[in-house]
């Protein structure tokens, strides 16, 4: 028995001695997202949260509160989860380097036996925080700054005014005030990968960076609105497209249709804009093959997850500022359409996310969603009263679907 406690002694300070290195050999700040982010894909891409489930849970929850952080420009706080998200990394990593499990006390002498552990009833058992390497997003509580409103924070966060108001309980008409905690859910399935370039999926609002088949980030965007006649077309189209051009401060030569509606509006016509705050462009813009497409920051911040552009790619400006230098001319990516997503949880957890289909190029949402769950194999893990509440309130959520 002595043996047993010295041995497990050990494996507690042995434990405590790798974290203690670790501080001690922290990594410069300005190197610490890049590092972060290469270390927990590797991890994922090792199958580490089937041996270290536990730990593998709190990484993922550390970094998103990172990328959240950097989303919304503040990159010291920031800054400090990508370290410590670092440090569980490597932490991670040297337990499976030493890939010692801690001994199990031998059955003792006699009748004498481990005591079992006490099991939960099942009204206090929570569901396990679904893991997946297709979730992103999560539930979260943000905190309101100065000049924040309802609008401006559900595009910093990604999530509609609607949802912010039902889920906090504000009425329609609510100011918010300085330090005021607001609880958000902005988890989504990934729609698409790549290799490395950009995913645009228009029903979700949603940019995703790819490097080396892991995700990078995702960003909230604004996209064209719903707008299409004879005359107009302000859908952003879908298609595969390359960056063709970076510009810094770039001058906004105006396309015929917008000078058109510009006149048809009762405004002076400009053909250009120079650089400056009256720019809708703001400061960064990427071309792209698509005609008269680009991914540009913009002046109107409060627009982002929205379908409000005349077909571009709207980022919000401080997004923008981080996103801008990691795109390289020639980068790849795709606009796709998907208002419906289906993935399974490793822990066999199935989540469901339905958008408006606010293009109308869907045949059905929910016969779509029906087949994907089908192609998959997973009926006999639905809850299928759970599956058509999904279906109808097209929240843009991913929704927990499982029996």
């Amino acid at each position: 028995m002595k043996s047993h406690i010295k041995q497990y002694k050990s494996y507690v300070f042995r434990s405590v001695y790798l974290l203690v290195l670790l501080l001690f050999a922290t990594p410069a700040v300005a190197d610490v997202r890049q590092d972060a982010e290469s270390a927990v894909s590797n991890l994922h891409q090792n199958d580490t949260a089937l041996k270290y489930p536990d730990d593998m849970k709190s990484l993922d929850l550390v970094f998103e509160v990172a990328q959240r952080y950097a989303m919304v420009g503040e990159k010291e706080t920031a800054d400090k989860f990508y370290l410590l998200a670092l440090q569980k990394s490597q932490i991670i990593e040297l337990m499976l380097k030493e890939a010692q499990t801690p001994p199990v006390p031998e059955a003792l002498p006699g009748n004498e036996s481990v005591p079992e552990q006490p099991v939960q009833s099942a009204e206090n058992t929570q569901s396990p925080e679904p893991v997946s390497d297709r979730l992103v997003g999560s539930q979260g509580v943000y905190t309101v700054v100065k000049s924040d409103t309802v609008r401006l924070v559900a595009a910093k966060l990604g999530v509609t005014q609607q949802h912010l108001r039902s889920m906090n309980k504000l009425d329609a008409k609510a100011t918010l005030k300085i330090g005021q905690k607001l609880s958000y859910n902005n988890r989504k399935i990934i729609p698409h990968t790549m290799k490395d370039g950009i995913v645009i999926n228009i029903p979700d609002r949603t940019l995703y960076y790819f490097q080396r088949g892991s995700l990078v980030t995702s960003l909230p965007v604004a996209l064209g609105s719903p707008t299409k006649n004879e005359k107009y077309v302000w859908q952003t189209p879908v298609g595969k497209f390359k960056i063709t051009a970076k510009m810094k401060d770039p001058t906004w030569t105006v396309p015929p249709s917008i000078q058109s509606e510009m006149e048809e509006k009762g405004k002076d016509v400009v053909t250009s804009l120079p650089p400056g705050p009256e720019n809708p462009l703001g400061k960064y813009a990427m071309r792209t093959t698509i005609p008269g497409i680009m991914i540009h920051s913009t002046t109107k911040p409060s627009s982002i997850y929205s379908f409000s552009s005349h077909g571009c790619i709207r980022l919000a400006p401080s997004t923008m500022e981080e996103f801008f230098p990691q795109i390289k001319v020639n980068t790849r990516g795709e606009i796709i359409y998907k208002p419906v997503k289906v993935v399974v949880t490793e822990n066999r957890r199935v989540f469901l996310e339905v958008h408006q289909d606010i293009y109308k190029m869907s045949s059905g949402l929910a016969d779509e969603a029906r087949r994907m769950i089908e192609k998959q194999k997973l009926s006999g893990l639905v809850d299928w009263d759970k599956f058509k509440a999904v279906v109808k309130q097209k929240n843009g959520i991913a929704e927990d679907i499982s029996l």
